[in-house]
């Protein structure tokens, strides 16, 4: 039998959890059974009990917010610990359509991948801001050169793991999971697949950073720790060269107003 956990981080989401919940199919081709998995990151609302009255079949504590990462890495955990074969994880504010699913699982069910990412279709999507989508660009190309993978919406959080691959994944940095995940499975060669999917519009601004600059900044930190830990000799072997260029340039500073004393003094005689 195969079964399916439908993991939900969640921050103070009652609002919207219950939403999110009834738009998750209960029947999928190919999985046997469905699971719902609701991880609660020091939540101070109602979202527990929303949980619970929508028929919730996990839910894991955190005593304080520990932030997505953290919250993701739990999830995982416990999916695994409760027999799953494979987790989707899924944005409690219903961004994204919960039929698609389905779509996500499938390429794992048919096991032509170990990992699902779902294509928001940042270019065009019309849920997203110029800025957003400037942004979610440039750190998807950025996270598929580190990666070496070619998955168009690297940052999208809409994503199907098997149960092989989510034991091979430790979520490293206490930021956001999503390009620290993406980066270790390219690097770890696992077969990563893309597949379309829907987005519904969100009037709750982001918790997952309060400005455009720290969340830059957060993110390219995550991204070069990640790349470091798979290149190791790579990334050292760059920093030690740019330190030694740094280092020498006194050296050839000495050398041209010596070699330019020894000219004029040849020139005197």
């Amino acid at each position: 039998m195969t079964k399916l956990v439908i993991q939900i981080p969640c921050y103070n989401e009652a609002d919207d959890l219950a939403r999110t919940i009834a738009d998750i199919p209960r029947i999928i081709p190919g999985v046997d059974h469905i699971e719902l998995l609701v991880i609660n990151d020091g939540s101070s609302d109602k979202t527990v009990e929303v949980a619970l009255e929508n028929g919730v079949d996990h839910i894991v504590h955190h005593r304080r917010n520990r932030g997505l990462a953290a919250a993701f890495q739990s999830g995982l955990d416990s999916a695994l610990t409760a027999g799953a074969d494979i987790i989707v994880n899924t944005d409690a504010d219903g961004q994204y359509r919960g039929e698609d699913i389905i779509a996500l699982v499938r390429p794992i069910l048919e096991g032509k991948a170990d990992i699902v990412i779902g294509d928001r279709a940042v270019d065009k999507n019309v849920h997203f801001s110029p800025l957003k989508r400037q942004l979610q660009r440039l750190g998807s190309a950025v996270v598929r050169k580190l990666s070496g993978t070619n998955i168009p919406d690297a940052v999208s959080g809409f994503r199907a793991i098997s149960r092989e691959a989510a034991m091979r994944i430790t979520i490293t940095t206490s930021f956001s999971y999503t390009t620290d995940m993406l980066i270790q499975a390219g690097r770890k060669r696992m077969a990563i697949a893309s597949v379309p999917v829907r987005t519904n519009r969100t009037e709750r601004p982001s918790r997952l950073f309060k400005s455009i600059p720290g969340f830059i900044a957060q993110t390219v930190v995550t991204m070069l720790r990640a790349y470091a830990t798979y290149n190791p000799l790579r990334t050292f072997a760059a920093i030690g060269l740019m330190l030694s260029l740094f280092g020498i340039l006194p050296v050839l500073r000495f050398l041209w107003f010596w070699l330019g004393e020894m000219r004029r003094d040849t020139f005197n005689r």
